[in-house]
């Protein structure tokens, strides 16, 4: 069932970046899943459990001018990003902001904020549950030193690049993008997904 939904959610956002092929970014990357070395040193509980990369799929779009002042600016993102080992792979969508820090915008930063839904665990099986095998024990223990546990299937999805624009319609962005239910989609597990990555990125219309 999680799979589907994940599909799911995978279609439509393939959809959206067919549908929006004259506007926005069409974005690229991929990425070390599952890092802990900027998790541990911003105390966001990184799990370094799972393997693999991941490979993201998305779409950008302009600076939202209709948002109200107080937003800054938006744009809004929507990404598929999927594992190569079968580990978590997840579809996020939220907002972003192109914030330029050299006098010709060549060099930006570019922060956001979204929701993710995952389809790997939210609580593991309990491996204590009566009539199980030995074998089911075992993988249920197992997965405890193997995969994360989230807490949740909808999680908080924090990002943010360093990017620089090579010509009018391409640019590169080293990106970091953090997964956590920040102790409000659950109480209690609140195992969080790193991943560092270089994506790249093809504007529309110049």
């Amino acid at each position: 069932m999680r799979r589907t939904i994940l599909a799911l959610a995978s279609v439509s956002a393939f959809s959206l970046v067919a549908g929006s092929a004259s506007a926005g970014e069409v974005i690229a990357g991929v990425y070390a899943h599952d890092v802990t070395f900027l998790g541990e040193a911003v105390g966001l509980g990184a799990a370094g459990k799972e393997g693999g990369a991941n490979i993201h799929l998305g779409w950008r779009s302009d600076r939202i001018d209709s948002a109200p002042d107080w937003m800054g600016g938006p744009r809004a993102h929507i990404f598929i990003s999927a594992n190569t080992a079968g580990d978590t792979s997840y579809v996020a969508a939220g907002l972003s902001w192109h914030i330029p820090i050299t006098d010709d915008a060549r060099w930006y930063v570019q922060p956001g904020m979204g929701l993710a839904y995952q389809d790997g665990y939210d609580l593991f099986p309990d491996w204590r549950d009566p009539g199980l095998t030995p074998e089911e024990v075992n993988r249920r223990i197992a997965l405890r030193d193997e995969r994360i546990e989230f807490g949740s299937h909808i999680l908080f999805e924090p990002e943010i690049a360093l990017g620089y624009r090579v010509t009018d319609n391409t640019s590169v962005e080293l990106s970091y993008v953090h997964l956590s239910n920040g102790q409000i989609f659950n109480q209690g597990k609140n195992e969080g997904l790193d991943e560092v990555g270089i994506r790249f990125v093809h504007r529309f219309g110049g």
